[in-house]
């Protein structure tokens, strides 16, 4: 990284759940969980990212949220807001808020259904990062938003002195490959994938925000150390053991199957906002058993 850039993190963060309980946020179970993940050797929290439901949150939940979780946290590990919309001016303010708010960073996911020319990508991103100097990780994952951040547009966003990572969900290696070769020196990249946690950190990515965390903090922690120690084979050995399980947590839509097994460990209610509903009894219990296996529930 650049010395005008600031790393936000190295190694595992969490993609966040948003526990509800009777329709509302359940705060008493979120400040159960930031606090077990903290314990359990996170390196940052992501707070409404997609996993967090954001989609269904209204603006002030997402705002109450943003300042729940960073002033529990209290700056023992980074905290990066989700702020993304396919507005600009609304992805600006909210970013402005979480700012205001103490968070280490914001992720921006890439605008959705409206969309964008790969221009317009530029534009948007670059607008809301002049707004202030809160540093800002892209997060690009064309099967949600229907559009894919091209390598030259990154090498174009790289210039801003505020954009400092991107999350990389394209499933698109060569891409991956190609932001590494050329952005490296002024992107971060942090799979967004927990399937290519090892195989993108081993060309160079520096960590990982991860869905599985939420059930297995350490261990995923654990699988990134390892891969920034150049510890390659241990950390592919860990991601092979609990292949299965990462396999469980994309069965149905995330956050879906994550958050459903995070209340069969006890975490949370099985709470969801519509669109997103509950698994059927057939398929709760093949998550149930793949939890017993790993011993976790």
């Amino acid at each position: 990284m650049s010395e005008n850039k600031k790393t936000i993190f190295r190694g595992a963060a969490t993609a966040l759940i948003t526990p509800f309980r009777d329709g509302g946020v359940d705060y008493a179970s979120l400040e159960r969980i930031l606090e077990s993940q903290i314990e359990k050797g996170i390196n940052a929290l992501v707070i409404c990212g997609t996993t967090g439901e954001p989609a269904t949150l209204d603006d002030d939940e997402h705002r109450r949220v943003l300042d729940f979780c960073i002033a529990k946290v209290d700056r023992r590990v980074p905290v990066i807001a989700g702020t993304g919309s396919n507005s600009t001016q609304y992805a600006k303010e909210l970013t402005l808020f979480a700012k205001r708010a103490g968070a280490d960073a914001a992720l921006l996911v890439t605008p959705y259904y409206n969309k964008c020319s790969q221009s317009g990508i530029v534009k948007h991103f670059n607008e809301i990062a002049d707004a202030s100097d809160l540093p800002l990780i892209l997060y690009n994952v064309p099967s949600r938003t229907g559009f894919c951040i091209s390598a030259d547009s990154y090498k174009a966003l790289a210039k801003h002195p505020n954009i400092v990572a991107v999350k990389e969900a394209s499933g698109h290696i060569p891409l991956m490959l190609e932001v590494l070769a050329e952005c490296g020196d002024d992107l971060d990249v942090y799979s967004g994938d927990d399937h290519l946690l090892v195989p993108l950190m081993s060309m160079g990515a520096i960590g990982v925000i991860s869905v599985l965390s939420n059930v297995i903090p350490a261990e995923t922690a654990e699988m990134a150390r390892l891969c920034l120690e150049g510890r390659t084979k241990e950390a592919a050995d860990m991601q092979l053991r609990y292949h299965r399980l990462m396999n469980a947590m994309f069965t149905q839509v995330n956050p879906i199957p994550v958050k459903t097994a995070m209340s069969m460990m006890g975490w949370c209610r099985n709470e969801f906002r519509m669109p997103l509903c509950p698994m059927e009894p057939q398929e709760n219990e093949k998550l149930a058993s793949m939890l017993a296996d790993y011993g976790l529930i």
